[in-house]
């Protein structure tokens, strides 16, 4: 599995994964930002941005593509942080190997199913002939017919990409997300609690961390802090980046 990186920055390594749908690039400007303390590295998730393809998704594949990252760059042990699909495979992988993760981040995600809440994106990413489109406005205009926040929209155009002959194509390896979308969705198993530092970081805007789930996070992350930023939604790193670059800041060197 090749995994497409990059890496920012001098000190204490800190490893950052995406969510679904989305790549490295989502977290360029923070990782640039947190580059001026840790050592920074990014990577597109398998079936992501420029990394391999591959028939199988699951949060278990994802977590043995950590280690074997942090296995071919040498990494004894870093922070790990993760947002959304990102965020279930760093709550795993410290559960799993609590050796491996030295504090965690949890960026608007908690380890319990969501249900299939991006069926609409998938049959609209799904039903466009991309051979059909010359320029990237329209693709823009026919994907805001059946998604209307342009905000999801421009999030969905970072993945468009040409081919060798100039068509244009889908980074992410489409078909297999979408077979593979329930075991994303899903609950993660969590076999061991995660005893070091976590932090949970929710929008204040978004719905995907309830105050019914603080029992479920202190269950199996009992050194976590739950903070919400207000003038966020789901993407808290789009949304509100000095805020959240505060709070990671400040969590890691403390």
């Amino acid at each position: 599995m090749h995994l497409h990186f990059r890496s920012y920055g001098k000190g204490r390594p800190l490893i950052i994964l995406h969510g679904l749908l989305g790549s490295l690039d989502n977290w360029a400007t923070l990782a640039r930002r947190l580059a001026g303390y840790f050592h920074v590295y990014t990577f597109d998730a398998r079936n992501h941005g420029r990394s391999s393809h591959s028939s199988v998704m699951s949060y278990d594949a994802m977590v043995e593509d950590v280690r074997t990252f942090m296995r071919d760059h040498s990494l004894a042990s870093a922070y790990l942080l993760g947002h959304s699909m990102g965020g279930k495979t760093a709550m795993q992988c410290a559960a799993m190997y609590p050796e491996l993760v030295d504090k965690l981040i949890v960026v608007d995600i908690a380890p319990k199913a969501y249900g299939r809440r991006h069926d609409h994106i998938f049959e609209a990413l799904s039903s466009l002939d991309l051979r059909m489109y010359s320029h990237r406005q329209e693709v823009e205009e026919a994907l805001a017919v059946k998604i209307p926040e342009s905000a999801t929209v421009h999030f969905l155009l970072k993945n468009l990409a040409r081919d060798e002959t100039g068509r244009f194509k889908w980074k992410m390896n489409l078909p297999a997300l979408k077979k593979h979308y329930d075991e994303i969705s899903k609950g993660i198993p969590l076999p061991a609690r995660f005893d070091k530092p976590s932090l949970f970081v929710r929008g204040g805007r978004s719905g995907y961390i309830l105050d019914d789930d603080r029992k479920l996070i202190k269950r199996f992350f009992p050194r976590s802090t739950i903070l919400t930023v207000n003038n966020a939604g789901h993407w808290v790193h789009a949304d509100a980046p000095d805020d959240l670059f505060e709070i990671i800041s400040t969590f890691l060197k403390g």
